[in-house]
């Protein structure tokens, strides 16, 4: 950190002096000019909110020039005890110091303050004082209050974005796009991060303080938060509450009764708004796109550019050999290992943070992996990163923070073995270029996805890959037997995009490329997983003897109805199948799995065709219920930031099979811009249904008089 001039708590008090009147009778902090400057008016329009490296000015009224000889110091307060304590200086000198300089004219002085780009963040307290020729303090105004953030408009500072297009999308956009689904089918929702919402800022602050380091040591925490790179690390562990006072309780099965299920929220303020009024109690349930989107509101209300990221196909290496073991019976269904387990999710999200590494060698600024779900600890404390995109590229895995961690989320192999009834082994299926695919994030250019697969690795069998594995000790020989022949049975699964709560056909074919006829024995398993890869339950099973003739394919099919999933179908509504081939001659079992989506039905909205601030609009929302069955306990959510807060429009509903449910419902909006509604419904069995729609918020017409 920057050197800095400090005073004690109390020298500011000495030679105090209390006149009748003072020189100073009021002053302006000049919130409106000073705001717009600094690009905070979207977080509060009343108080005084600035960035670092970037000068303001406050307005002092006073009843007289001031005396002879006479001069004005300024001194800065930071912490709830006044722990850091600055003395501003007169003149401009390095530019790692606090310097003012001050006009006057009239019955005004107007004074400019410059912080250093690499100054403490947080609430601050100005006190002014009119000093005397001796030194003495002949008048004070204290209790000034402003925050200052980071600020990446600022080439030196080290969150530093040189592009405003990006700026505009990671710093000011309060709605964001959150992919999931699987790599071969990508759904996505919608989510209000809300960073300008009213309070937000005063509860990221609230978050740093409530901190394990900030509640150890809060001076010593209060002059690391100049540094992005310990502050955006205490957000990932604060996000979590495993081992702190932190925000949000994982959760990744039922039942969540006593809180809100995971894929509930639509936005990051109800969260952080309900963490805040419990007296900082964890709220109860986030996955890791609830964790990440939390942790994108915070670090983008703090002045980090941030995005939201999905990993597809992410892999969770709990003992560090960059492989991914998956035990199966001789049923084809998983073992259940005592204690922690390698897993494979179907997604799994984390944030990105632009900064300059100050603390690594070069090559390793821009974009920072960070990961607010707990999973592993990192230096005894459950967070993740920042850890630099390209250090994961190159495989640079002696990087700070949790970079072995992480390359092996985007690169671990899946080998998948058969546990015979004699307990030994046998190796089934070996997959090298299945983890991490189709890395996703919003893009800058609108409501669309963009792929950043290539910041994370290089294209999969390229000499550059190879060269990466090996720096990382990732194994690069082809998992099978170099000298065996090529199978000559191929096998693979198709299938439509099946809606829930319809009866759905899976076609298995299995491909003969041989020159004689193959008699195989065909073995198809349908479970219901979650997006985690935990198993929940066998949908169907299918045993057939199929011949299969030279060089040609055979085709299969299973049969899924609704009735056969639904009884065990999980929240994330994944159908997972694995068909299964034993023949003879075959040096090898074959097999292949998919993971199936079902897809939930569409919702539709419509808002009044004229919106203008303050003024009472209706918004029209209508789903039809798809299943065979009666919908029970239907909630249907709204919330918007700009809009409206969180509210529950239609609660505990009943709704027929195949009925149309309209619901009206008016709201103000609070402020203007292209705003966008959101849209949840969730009931008994029917989980999270979401849609959206873009709002202009337009400003009332001023009447000439």
């Amino acid at each position: 950190m920057a050197n800095r001039t400090m005073l004690s708590g109390n020298e500011a008090e000495e030679g105090w002096i209390s006149e009748p009147e003072g020189l100073i009778t009021d002053v302006d902090l000049r919130t409106h000019e000073n705001n717009l400057a600094h690009r905070t008016r979207e977080i509060d329009r009343k108080r005084l909110i600035v960035r670092r490296g970037q000068p303001f000015s406050i307005a002092l009224q006073c009843n007289g020039p001031l005396p002879p000889k006479h001069h004005l110091e300024l001194v800065l307060h930071l912490g709830k005890r006044d722990e850091v304590v600055i003395k501003v200086q007169k003149e401009r000198g390095a530019g790692d110091r606090w310097w003012f300089n001050q006009q006057g004219a009239q019955d005004e002085m107007l004074l400019t303050l410059h912080s250093p780009a690499d100054a403490i963040i947080g609430q601050y307290s100005l006190a002014v004082l009119m000093m005397s020729p001796e030194g003495r303090i002949i008048e004070k105004k204290d209790k000034i209050s402003f925050h200052l953030l980071y600020n990446p408009w600022c080439k030196d500072d080290v969150v530093y974005l040189p592009d405003e297009t990006l700026l505009q999308e990671y710093m000011m956009n309060e709605n964001g796009i959150i992919y999931m689904g699987t790599w071969n089918n990508i759904k996505s929702i919608h989510w209000n991060y809300g960073q300008f919402e009213d309070y937000v800022m005063d509860i990221c602050f609230e978050v740093l303080d409530n901190s394990n380091d900030a509640l150890r040591n809060s001076q010593m925490d209060i002059q690391r938060r100049s540094d992005p790179v310990y502050v955006s690390r205490i957000i990932t562990a604060m996000v979590n509450s495993n081992d702190d006072r932190g925000i949000l309780t994982g959760r990744w099965t039922e039942p969540y009764s006593d809180g809100v299920a995971p894929y509930r929220w639509t936005g990051s303020v109800p969260i952080l708004r309900q963490w805040s009024k419990s007296g900082v109690k964890a709220v109860k349930y986030g996955q890791c796109w609830v964790f990440a989107a939390v942790a994108c509101t915070v670090l983008r209300c703090l002045g980090i550019p941030t995005r939201h990221i999905t990993n597809f196909s992410s892999a969770h290496d709990v003992d560090g050999n960059l492989s991914i073991d998956f035990l199966l019976d001789e049923q084809l269904e998983p073992i259940e290992s005592k204690g922690r387990r390698d897993s494979s999710w179907n997604f799994h999200c984390w944030t990105e943070s632009w900064m300059r590494r100050d603390d690594l060698p070069e090559g390793n600024d821009g974009w920072q992996v960070l990961d607010p779900t707990p999973q592993e600890l990192s230096d005894g404390v459950f967070c993740c990163g920042p850890c630099p995109v390209t250090a994961i590229k190159e495989g640079n895995l002696g990087v700070k923070y949790d970079a072995p961690f992480i390359f092996a989320e985007v690169n671990a192999d899946i080998i998948f073995w058969i546990v015979q009834e004699n307990g030994q082994r046998r190796k089934i299926k070996a997959d090298q270029t299945s983890v991490g695919k189709n890395i996703s994030t919003k893009s800058v250019y609108g409501d669309f996805r963009e792929d950043v697969t290539l910041h994370y690795k290089y294209p999969e069998g390229s000499k550059k890959e190879r060269e990466v594995y090996e720096k990382s000790g990732r194994r690069v020989t082809d998992p099978t037997d170099e000298s065996a022949e090529p199978a000559r049975l191929q096998l693979s699964i198709k299938h439509a995009k099946p809606v829930f709560g319809t009866d759905f056909d899976v076609i298995i074919e299995v491909e003969n490329k041989g020159d004689q006829d193959a008699h195989v024995q065909l073995t198809v398993l349908a479970m219901a997983v979650t997006y985690t890869s935990v198993y929940r339950g066998e949908c169907q099973r299918q045993m057939t003897t199929v011949k299969v003739p030279a060089h040609k394919a055979q085709k299969e099919v299973l049969h899924l109805r609704y009735d056969d999933y639904a009884k065990c179908v999980s929240d994330d509504h994944l159908i997972r199948v694995k068909a299964f081939v034993g023949a003879a001659g075959e040096n090898e079992p074959i097999m292949t799995v998919t993971d199936i989506p079902l897809s939930r039905p569409e919702v539709f909205i419509q808002v009044s065709k004229k919106v203008v601030k303050g003024k009472q609009v209706t918004a029209d929302i209508s789903f039809t219920n798809p299943l065979p069955v009666t919908l029970r306990d239907v909630v249907l959510t709204v919330e918007g930031a700009g809009l409206l807060s969180s509210t529950e429009v239609l609660p505990h509903a009943d709704v027929a099979p195949g009925q149309k449910v309209f619901v009206r419902f008016p709201f103000s909006p609070m402020r203007t811009g292209v705003r966008k509604l959101l849209v949840d419904i969730d009931a008994d069995k029917l989980k999270d249904v979401k849609g959206v729609a873009n709002v202009i918020v337009r400003k009332k017409r001023r009447l000439l008089p």
